[in-house]
Protein backbone atom coordinates (compact mmCIF):
# COMPACT_ATOMS: atom_id res chain seq x y z
CA UNK A 1 0.00 0.00 0.00
CA UNK A 2 1.41 3.58 -1.57
CA UNK A 3 1.36 6.64 1.29
CA UNK A 4 0.18 9.06 -1.54
CA UNK A 5 -0.84 9.14 -4.83
CA UNK A 6 -1.89 11.50 -7.32
CA UNK A 7 -0.74 13.21 -10.81
CA UNK A 8 2.52 13.91 -9.25
CA UNK A 9 4.60 13.56 -6.05
CA UNK A 10 2.86 16.59 -4.06
CA UNK A 11 5.41 19.58 -3.42
CA UNK A 12 5.38 20.12 -0.22
CA UNK A 13 5.89 23.39 1.92
CA UNK A 14 8.77 23.47 4.44
CA UNK A 15 9.66 20.44 5.94
CA UNK A 16 12.16 19.97 9.22
CA UNK A 17 14.53 16.95 8.66
CA UNK A 18 13.13 14.63 12.02
CA UNK A 19 9.99 15.51 9.92
CA UNK A 20 11.25 14.26 6.36
CA UNK A 21 13.24 11.40 7.76
CA UNK A 22 9.72 10.12 9.73
CA UNK A 23 8.12 10.45 6.32
CA UNK A 24 10.64 9.00 4.34
CA UNK A 25 11.39 5.99 6.53
CA UNK A 26 7.36 5.43 5.62
CA UNK A 27 7.89 5.40 2.24
CA UNK A 28 10.83 2.90 2.48
CA UNK A 29 8.54 0.34 4.53
CA UNK A 30 5.78 1.05 2.18
CA UNK A 31 7.63 0.77 -0.95
CA UNK A 32 9.39 -2.29 0.53
CA UNK A 33 5.75 -4.21 0.86
CA UNK A 34 4.40 -3.16 -2.08
CA UNK A 35 1.88 -6.18 -2.93
CA UNK A 36 0.24 -4.87 -6.12
CA UNK A 37 0.64 -6.15 -9.61
CA UNK A 38 2.70 -2.74 -10.39
CA UNK A 39 4.40 -3.35 -7.31
CA UNK A 40 7.60 -3.20 -8.86
CA UNK A 41 6.71 0.54 -10.44
CA UNK A 42 5.32 1.66 -7.23
CA UNK A 43 8.10 0.72 -5.26
CA UNK A 44 10.65 2.58 -7.48
CA UNK A 45 8.76 5.46 -7.30
CA UNK A 46 8.01 5.43 -3.70
CA UNK A 47 11.69 4.50 -2.76
CA UNK A 48 12.38 8.02 -4.67
CA UNK A 49 9.43 9.88 -2.84
CA UNK A 50 11.72 8.85 -0.09
CA UNK A 51 14.90 9.93 -1.15
CA UNK A 52 13.87 13.19 -2.59
CA UNK A 53 12.45 14.07 1.24
CA UNK A 54 15.66 13.15 2.92
CA UNK A 55 17.62 15.46 0.36
CA UNK A 56 15.06 18.32 0.36
CA UNK A 57 15.14 18.17 4.01
CA UNK A 58 18.77 17.97 4.25
CA UNK A 59 19.15 21.50 1.59
CA UNK A 60 16.61 23.19 4.02
CA UNK A 61 18.21 22.44 7.30
CA UNK A 62 21.49 24.11 6.21
CA UNK A 63 23.24 22.70 3.58
CA UNK A 64 23.00 26.12 1.62
CA UNK A 65 19.31 26.37 1.82
CA UNK A 66 16.88 28.50 4.14
CA UNK A 67 15.79 26.84 6.87
CA UNK A 68 12.54 27.02 8.17
CA UNK A 69 12.60 29.42 10.33
CA UNK A 70 14.39 31.50 8.52
CA UNK A 71 11.89 31.30 5.53
CA UNK A 72 8.68 32.05 8.33
CA UNK A 73 10.83 35.38 9.48
CA UNK A 74 11.00 36.21 5.93
CA UNK A 75 7.40 36.16 4.95
CA UNK A 76 6.95 39.02 7.34
CA UNK A 77 10.00 41.04 5.55
CA UNK A 78 8.89 40.55 2.22
CA UNK A 79 5.18 40.06 2.13
CA UNK A 80 4.67 41.11 -0.87
CA UNK A 81 5.80 37.94 -2.76
CA UNK A 82 5.14 35.67 0.29
CA UNK A 83 2.32 33.96 -2.27
CA UNK A 84 4.82 32.90 -4.68
CA UNK A 85 6.98 30.54 -2.43
CA UNK A 86 3.75 29.13 -0.74
CA UNK A 87 2.63 25.78 -1.20
CA UNK A 88 -0.84 26.76 -1.22
CA UNK A 89 -2.25 29.55 -3.21
CA UNK A 90 -5.18 31.86 -2.88
CA UNK A 91 -8.36 31.19 -4.54
CA UNK A 92 -8.93 33.12 -7.63
CA UNK A 93 -11.72 36.64 -7.16
CA UNK A 94 -13.19 35.98 -10.53
CA UNK A 95 -14.97 32.99 -12.24
CA UNK A 96 -15.93 32.91 -15.94
CA UNK A 97 -19.50 31.41 -15.94
CA UNK A 98 -22.57 31.71 -17.37
CA UNK A 99 -25.06 33.38 -15.24
CA UNK A 100 -28.11 32.03 -16.60
CA UNK A 101 -27.15 28.61 -15.80
CA UNK A 102 -25.89 29.43 -12.00
CA UNK A 103 -29.31 30.87 -11.55
CA UNK A 104 -30.90 27.69 -13.09
CA UNK A 105 -28.40 25.85 -11.08
CA UNK A 106 -29.47 27.17 -8.06
CA UNK A 107 -33.07 26.88 -8.46
CA UNK A 108 -32.40 23.07 -9.26
CA UNK A 109 -30.27 22.49 -6.21
CA UNK A 110 -32.83 23.51 -3.88
CA UNK A 111 -35.38 21.62 -5.52
CA UNK A 112 -36.96 18.88 -3.84
CA UNK A 113 -38.21 17.21 -6.87
CA UNK A 114 -35.34 16.03 -7.46
CA UNK A 115 -35.95 13.43 -4.79
CA UNK A 116 -38.17 10.70 -5.49
CA UNK A 117 -40.78 11.69 -2.77
CA UNK A 118 -40.45 15.04 -3.04
CA UNK A 119 -39.01 15.60 0.45
CA UNK A 120 -35.19 16.58 0.28
CA UNK A 121 -32.87 18.71 -2.28
CA UNK A 122 -29.35 18.45 -3.15
CA UNK A 123 -29.28 21.41 -0.58
CA UNK A 124 -30.30 19.11 2.14
CA UNK A 125 -27.25 17.40 2.73
CA UNK A 126 -25.07 20.76 1.47
CA UNK A 127 -26.13 23.42 3.00
CA UNK A 128 -24.61 26.26 2.25
CA UNK A 129 -24.77 28.53 4.74
CA UNK A 130 -23.37 25.92 6.91
CA UNK A 131 -19.96 25.60 5.10
CA UNK A 132 -21.66 23.20 2.49
CA UNK A 133 -22.62 20.29 4.59
CA UNK A 134 -25.44 19.47 6.67
CA UNK A 135 -23.33 18.89 10.42
CA UNK A 136 -24.16 15.67 10.72
CA UNK A 137 -21.76 12.38 10.44
CA UNK A 138 -23.73 10.39 8.25
CA UNK A 139 -26.48 12.88 6.21
CA UNK A 140 -30.19 11.51 6.09
CA UNK A 141 -31.80 10.70 2.47
CA UNK A 142 -35.28 9.94 1.23
CA UNK A 143 -37.65 7.80 3.82
CA UNK A 144 -34.83 8.75 6.79
CA UNK A 145 -32.10 6.33 5.08
CA UNK A 146 -28.61 7.00 6.61
CA UNK A 147 -25.69 7.54 3.84
CA UNK A 148 -21.98 5.48 4.12
CA UNK A 149 -20.31 8.24 4.46
CA UNK A 150 -19.72 12.04 5.44
CA UNK A 151 -21.49 14.57 3.12
CA UNK A 152 -18.06 16.64 1.86
CA UNK A 153 -18.55 20.32 1.58
CA UNK A 154 -20.21 21.66 -1.98
CA UNK A 155 -18.01 24.66 -1.38
CA UNK A 156 -15.43 24.95 -3.57
CA UNK A 157 -15.64 21.44 -5.05
CA UNK A 158 -15.42 22.26 -8.48
CA UNK A 159 -11.37 23.17 -7.46
CA UNK A 160 -11.11 19.29 -6.79
CA UNK A 161 -9.55 16.90 -9.26
CA UNK A 162 -12.13 13.86 -8.21
CA UNK A 163 -15.70 14.01 -6.83
CA UNK A 164 -16.93 11.82 -3.66
CA UNK A 165 -14.30 10.55 -0.84
CA UNK A 166 -13.34 7.53 -3.19
CA UNK A 167 -12.73 9.46 -6.46
CA UNK A 168 -15.19 7.49 -8.35
CA UNK A 169 -16.14 10.42 -10.48
CA UNK A 170 -14.29 13.08 -12.27
CA UNK A 171 -16.17 16.01 -12.96
CA UNK A 172 -19.04 17.67 -11.04
CA UNK A 173 -21.71 16.55 -13.88
CA UNK A 174 -20.72 13.01 -13.30
CA UNK A 175 -20.67 13.35 -9.77
CA UNK A 176 -24.46 14.26 -9.60
CA UNK A 177 -25.44 10.93 -10.93
CA UNK A 178 -24.54 9.08 -7.88
CA UNK A 179 -27.05 10.88 -5.66
CA UNK A 180 -29.45 10.72 -7.81
CA UNK A 181 -29.27 7.20 -8.17
CA UNK A 182 -28.25 6.62 -4.79
CA UNK A 183 -31.79 4.93 -2.83
CA UNK A 184 -29.86 6.50 0.50
CA UNK A 185 -30.43 10.16 -1.08
CA UNK A 186 -32.39 11.06 -3.68
CA UNK A 187 -33.57 8.24 -4.64
CA UNK A 188 -34.99 8.95 -8.42
CA UNK A 189 -34.07 8.52 -11.96
CA UNK A 190 -33.56 10.79 -14.67
CA UNK A 191 -36.80 10.21 -16.56
CA UNK A 192 -38.40 10.47 -13.22
CA UNK A 193 -36.99 14.12 -12.76
CA UNK A 194 -37.57 15.26 -16.26
CA UNK A 195 -41.25 13.86 -16.58
CA UNK A 196 -41.40 16.55 -13.28
CA UNK A 197 -40.13 19.60 -14.10
CA UNK A 198 -41.64 19.63 -17.92
CA UNK A 199 -44.51 19.84 -16.01
CA UNK A 200 -43.76 23.13 -14.70
CA UNK A 201 -42.03 26.67 -15.54
CA UNK A 202 -38.33 25.10 -16.11
CA UNK A 203 -39.32 23.62 -19.79
CA UNK A 204 -39.14 27.39 -20.63
CA UNK A 205 -36.32 28.30 -18.69
CA UNK A 206 -33.88 24.98 -20.30
CA UNK A 207 -35.56 26.60 -24.25
CA UNK A 208 -33.90 29.96 -23.40
CA UNK A 209 -30.47 28.48 -22.52
CA UNK A 210 -29.96 25.11 -24.36
CA UNK A 211 -30.67 24.32 -27.87
CA UNK A 212 -31.69 21.10 -26.74
CA UNK A 213 -34.00 21.88 -23.38
CA UNK A 214 -34.61 20.30 -20.63
CA UNK A 215 -32.56 17.19 -21.11
CA UNK A 216 -30.75 15.12 -18.48
CA UNK A 217 -27.42 16.69 -19.73
CA UNK A 218 -28.88 19.99 -19.09
CA UNK A 219 -29.82 19.68 -15.50
CA UNK A 220 -26.35 18.13 -14.91
CA UNK A 221 -24.93 21.19 -16.82
CA UNK A 222 -26.52 23.85 -14.76
CA UNK A 223 -26.47 22.05 -11.37
CA UNK A 224 -22.54 21.57 -12.18
CA UNK A 225 -22.59 25.76 -13.00
CA UNK A 226 -24.22 26.60 -9.96
CA UNK A 227 -21.88 24.10 -7.61
CA UNK A 228 -18.73 25.65 -9.64
CA UNK A 229 -19.94 29.21 -8.36
CA UNK A 230 -19.54 28.03 -5.06
CA UNK A 231 -15.46 29.48 -4.53
CA UNK A 232 -14.96 30.79 -1.30
CA UNK A 233 -12.06 34.01 -2.19
CA UNK A 234 -10.38 36.28 -0.03
CA UNK A 235 -10.17 34.43 3.45
CA UNK A 236 -7.48 35.94 6.28
CA UNK A 237 -5.52 33.37 4.86
CA UNK A 238 -5.81 34.26 0.94
CA UNK A 239 -5.36 38.30 1.44
CA UNK A 240 -2.08 37.22 3.79
CA UNK A 241 -0.71 35.27 0.38
CA UNK A 242 -1.88 38.72 -1.23
CA UNK A 243 0.48 40.85 0.73
CA UNK A 244 -1.74 42.07 3.37
CA UNK A 245 0.97 41.16 6.54
CA UNK A 246 -2.02 42.41 8.87
CA UNK A 247 -4.42 39.66 8.02
CA UNK A 248 -3.02 37.14 10.50
CA UNK A 249 -2.42 37.12 14.26
CA UNK A 250 1.30 36.41 15.16
CA UNK A 251 -0.44 33.31 17.02
CA UNK A 252 -2.02 32.67 13.11
CA UNK A 253 1.37 32.66 11.21
CA UNK A 254 2.83 30.57 13.70
CA UNK A 255 0.43 27.82 13.27
CA UNK A 256 1.06 28.35 9.76
CA UNK A 257 5.26 27.24 10.27
CA UNK A 258 4.36 24.36 12.16
CA UNK A 259 1.42 23.39 9.65
CA UNK A 260 4.44 23.27 7.48
CA UNK A 261 7.30 22.10 9.27
CA UNK A 262 5.03 19.35 10.24
CA UNK A 263 4.65 18.01 6.62
CA UNK A 264 0.89 18.59 6.67
CA UNK A 265 1.46 20.38 3.37
CA UNK A 266 2.42 17.81 1.29
CA UNK A 267 -1.15 16.48 1.34
CA UNK A 268 -3.06 19.81 1.92
CA UNK A 269 -1.48 22.03 -0.33
CA UNK A 270 -2.68 23.82 -4.16
CA UNK A 271 -5.23 26.26 -4.36
CA UNK A 272 -7.95 24.02 -2.43
CA UNK A 273 -5.76 23.46 0.03
CA UNK A 274 -6.19 19.97 -0.21
CA UNK A 275 -8.86 17.95 -2.61
CA UNK A 276 -6.07 17.20 -5.38
CA UNK A 277 -4.33 13.97 -4.48
CA UNK A 278 -5.33 10.44 -2.92
CA UNK A 279 -3.78 9.22 0.80
CA UNK A 280 -4.00 6.32 2.70
CA UNK A 281 -5.59 7.05 5.92
CA UNK A 282 -3.58 5.47 8.54
CA UNK A 283 -0.02 5.46 6.66
CA UNK A 284 1.62 5.45 9.95
CA UNK A 285 -0.85 3.60 12.29
CA UNK A 286 -3.52 1.64 11.87
CA UNK A 287 -6.64 4.31 12.02
CA UNK A 288 -9.38 1.37 11.56
CA UNK A 289 -7.75 -1.45 13.72
CA UNK A 290 -7.68 1.43 15.84
CA UNK A 291 -11.49 2.45 15.32
CA UNK A 292 -12.90 -0.85 14.74
CA UNK A 293 -16.05 -2.15 12.76
CA UNK A 294 -14.95 -1.54 9.35
CA UNK A 295 -17.55 -0.99 6.88
CA UNK A 296 -17.39 -1.15 2.95
CA UNK A 297 -17.57 2.56 2.69
CA UNK A 298 -14.14 2.33 4.72
CA UNK A 299 -12.30 0.71 2.15
CA UNK A 300 -12.43 3.90 0.18
CA UNK A 301 -10.68 3.79 -4.04
CA UNK A 302 -10.62 -0.02 -3.31
CA UNK A 303 -14.05 -0.06 -3.79
CA UNK A 304 -13.44 1.88 -7.79
CA UNK A 305 -10.17 -0.23 -8.57
CA UNK A 306 -10.66 -3.11 -6.69
CA UNK A 307 -6.92 -2.83 -6.09
CA UNK A 308 -5.74 -3.70 -3.36
CA UNK A 309 -3.62 -0.74 -2.64
CA UNK A 310 -6.27 1.41 -2.63
CA UNK A 311 -7.65 -0.16 0.10
CA UNK A 312 -8.64 2.65 2.63
CA UNK A 313 -7.35 5.35 0.29
CA UNK A 314 -8.92 8.18 -0.04
CA UNK A 315 -9.16 11.74 -1.78
CA UNK A 316 -7.32 14.51 0.74
CA UNK A 317 -9.89 16.72 1.48
CA UNK A 318 -10.01 20.61 1.32
CA UNK A 319 -9.45 22.30 4.40
CA UNK A 320 -10.89 25.53 2.87
CA UNK A 321 -13.47 26.59 5.14
CA UNK A 322 -12.84 23.49 7.30
CA UNK A 323 -13.66 25.18 10.54
CA UNK A 324 -16.81 24.88 9.63
CA UNK A 325 -17.82 21.30 8.32
CA UNK A 326 -17.28 19.34 11.44
CA UNK A 327 -17.10 16.51 12.07
CA UNK A 328 -14.49 15.53 10.11
CA UNK A 329 -13.17 12.79 7.71
CA UNK A 330 -15.17 10.18 5.78
CA UNK A 331 -16.97 8.36 8.68
CA UNK A 332 -17.52 11.74 10.31
CA UNK A 333 -15.96 10.44 13.79
CA UNK A 334 -13.67 13.37 14.72
CA UNK A 335 -16.45 15.77 16.68
CA UNK A 336 -13.57 18.72 16.91
CA UNK A 337 -11.51 20.55 14.91
CA UNK A 338 -8.43 19.98 17.44
CA UNK A 339 -9.89 15.85 17.60
CA UNK A 340 -8.96 15.56 13.81
CA UNK A 341 -5.01 17.73 13.84
CA UNK A 342 -4.44 15.02 16.91
CA UNK A 343 -5.84 12.61 14.93
CA UNK A 344 -3.44 13.38 11.34
CA UNK A 345 -0.46 13.57 13.44
CA UNK A 346 -0.83 10.03 14.69
CA UNK A 347 -1.96 8.10 11.67
CA UNK A 348 -0.49 10.03 8.66
CA UNK A 349 2.66 11.67 10.67
CA UNK A 350 3.34 9.39 13.05
CA UNK A 351 3.76 11.83 15.90
CA UNK A 352 1.85 12.94 18.87
CA UNK A 353 1.76 16.46 18.38
CA UNK A 354 2.33 18.78 21.42
CA UNK A 355 -1.02 20.78 22.84
CA UNK A 356 1.08 23.99 21.75
CA UNK A 357 1.50 23.11 17.92
CA UNK A 358 -2.18 21.65 17.90
CA UNK A 359 -3.62 24.65 19.18
CA UNK A 360 -2.04 26.75 16.66
CA UNK A 361 -2.35 24.71 14.04
CA UNK A 362 -6.51 25.27 14.56
CA UNK A 363 -5.73 28.83 14.61
CA UNK A 364 -4.10 28.76 11.06
CA UNK A 365 -6.89 26.21 9.76
CA UNK A 366 -9.72 28.80 11.25
CA UNK A 367 -8.23 31.54 9.05
CA UNK A 368 -9.20 29.63 5.64
CA UNK A 369 -12.70 30.34 6.39
CA UNK A 370 -13.92 32.52 3.25
CA UNK A 371 -16.20 35.10 1.47
CA UNK A 372 -19.37 33.33 -0.58
CA UNK A 373 -21.19 36.00 -2.81
CA UNK A 374 -18.78 38.64 -1.23
CA UNK A 375 -20.36 37.87 2.17
CA UNK A 376 -18.20 36.36 5.61
CA UNK A 377 -19.17 32.77 6.10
Amino acid sequence: MILTRSKGFPHGGTHSLPVARRQARCFLKLAMFQKSSTGTRQNIHTAICAVILVAAAMVRAGLGAESPELLASKDSAAVPQVGKRQPIKPIPLDLNLDARKVTLGRALFHDVRLSRDGTISCASCHEVAKGGTDGRAHSTGIENATGAVNAPTVLNSGLNFKQFWDGRATTLEEQIDGPVHSVVELGSSWPEIVGKLRATDYAARFATIYRDGLQPQNIKDAIAQFERSLITPNSRFDKYLRGDDSALTAEEKAGYRVFKSHGCTSCHQGVNVGGNMFATLGAMADYFADRGNITKADYGRFNVTGQESDRFVFKVPSLRNVALTAPYFHDGTMARLEDAVIAMGQYQLGAALPAEDVAQIVQFLKTLTGELGGNPL
